[in-house]
C-alpha cells in the first residue's frame, strides 16, 4: 500500500475540506467548526448550481467558509481548484459521486470516508437499507480510508448497533446512524492529529457489495416466507417504500409488524382483516399488520386507505397490478 500517511507526529491543527451534502454534511461541518477545526472548504455534489442550496452550503455560508459545486469531478480544473485550497484532509460525509482517485492523493493527511455499516459488509449506496432487508442482526458505521475502490480503503475506526426486529432504514440512520457518525468523525479526526490513527486492511473473502435500494427490489412477492416480507418492507421504509398492487395502483407499504395468520388457508398477498390499526396481509408461513401506506395521493394511515378504496378481507394485493379478488 505504500507509505502510509496519517500516522506521524501530533498536529495541533489540520486543514480540512469537507465532501458531502445534506444534513449530515452540514452537522460535520457544524460540529467540527464549532470545536475549533480549521474548515478550509466544503466541496457539494457535482451538477449545476441553482435551486434550494444544499444544507452542507448553507452551512458553509453561514460560517464565511468557501463553498464549491463543480459541474464535474473529472476536470482537471476541479482536481487543481481543489489543489489550491491546500487540504491537509479531506473528510467526505454523505458522497454520492465516484470521486477521482487523484483527490484523495491531494492532501497530507490522505481522505477519510463515513459509511453506513461494518465494513466489508455491505459495500455500497444502500448499506442500511439492505442490513434490515437481510435480516442483519447488527449493524454499524466504518470510517475508512478512501482508495481507488468502492468502500475498499483501509478501516480508520468502526462502531456498532443492535438492529431490532421493528427497525426500520429511516429510524437506524436519523436516530442513531447520525449522531454516532458524528461522534465518529470527530474521534477520527483527534487520532489522525495525534497520529494514532489505523489503517486495517479490510478482509475480501467476507465483503459484499449490493446494488441500489429502489424499485428493482423492492417489490413484494407475498409467497416468500412473512419474516422476509417483513424485513424488505422495514429495509425500503422510508425509501424507496416496498410496494405491491391494488386494483391496479402501485401501493407502497411502511410500519409493518408481524401477526399472527388468521386463516391457515389464506393466499399469499389475501387482506385477512381490517380494523383500527390497519390491516392484515397474508405471506408464507405468517401474515404481517401495516399501519401505514404511501401511494401517488401521499402517505397516509393504513385505516383511511382502507375506508377510502373499500379494501375489505379476501381483497388481495397482487405483483402485477391486475386485480386478484
Amino acid at each position: 500500500m505504500g507509505k502510509e500517511r496519517g500516522s506521524g507526529a501530533p498536529q495541533e491543527s489540520l486543514r480540512i475540506a469537507i465532501m458531502g451534502q445534506a444534513a449530515f454534511g452540514a452537522k460535520i461541518l457544524e460540529t467540527l467548526s464549532d470545536r475549533g477545526e480549521v474548515i478550509i472548504a466544503a466541496w457539494l455534489p457535482q451538477g449545476k448550481a441553482g435551486g434550494k442550496p444544499d444544507p452542507l452550503k448553507t452551512a458553509a455560508d453561514g460560517r464565511g467558509i468557501p463553498a464549491f459545486q463543480p459541474e464535474s469531478y473529472r476536470t482537471p480544473e476541479t482536481l487543481e481548484a481543489f489543489r489550491s485550497t491546500n487540504p491537509d484532509l479531506l473528510i467526505m460525509a454523505f458522497v454520492t459521486d465516484i470521486i477521482p482517485p487523484s483527490f484523495f492523493r491531494i492532501p497530507t493527511q490522505g481522505a477519510i470516508c463515513y459509511h453506513p455499516s461494518i465494513l466489508p459488509r455491505h459495500r455500497g449506496g444502500s448499506a442500511i437499507n439492505w442490513a434490515v432487508i437481510m435480516g442483519d442482526l447488527e449493524t454499524g458505521l466504518s470510517i475508512f480510508w478512501a482508495d481507488a475502490g468502492i468502500d475498499t480503503g483501509p478501516v480508520l475506526l468502526q462502531k456498532r448497533i443492535p438492529i431490532g426486529p421493528e427497525d426500520t432504514t429511516g429510524a437506524l440512520y436519523f436516530n442513531r446512524l447520525f449522531p454516532l457518525g458524528v461522534e465518529a468523525i470527530v474521534e477520527s479526526v483527534e487520532l489522525i492529529k495525534e497520529g494514532r490513527a489505523p489503517r486495517m486492511v479490510q478482509d475480501e473473502g467476507v465483503a459484499t457489495y449490493e446494488p441500489l435500494c429502489n424499485d428493482q427490489v423492492a417489490q413484494i412477492d407475498w409467497e416468500t416466507p412473512a419474516t422476509e416480507v417483513h424485513n424488505l418492507i422495514r429495509g425500503c421504509d422510508p425509501q424507496p417504500g416496498a410496494y405491491s398492487f391494488y386494483r391496479e395502483k402501485k401501493v407502497r407499504f411502511l410500519d409493518t409488524r408481524l401477526a399472527e395468520t388468521v386463516r391457515p388457508d389464506a393466499r399469499p398477498g389475501e387482506v385477512l382483516a381490517t380494523d383500527e390499526g390497519g390491516f392484515i396481509v397474508a405471506a408464507r408461513n405468517g401474515a404481517l399488520r401495516i399501519g401505514k401506506v404511501r401511494t401517488e395521493a401521499g402517505k397516509q394511515d393504513a385505516v383511511a386507505f382502507a375506508a377510502e378504496t373499500g379494501l375489505k378481507p379476501g381483497d388481495i394485493f397482487t405483483a402485477d397490478g391486475k386485480d386478484g379478488r
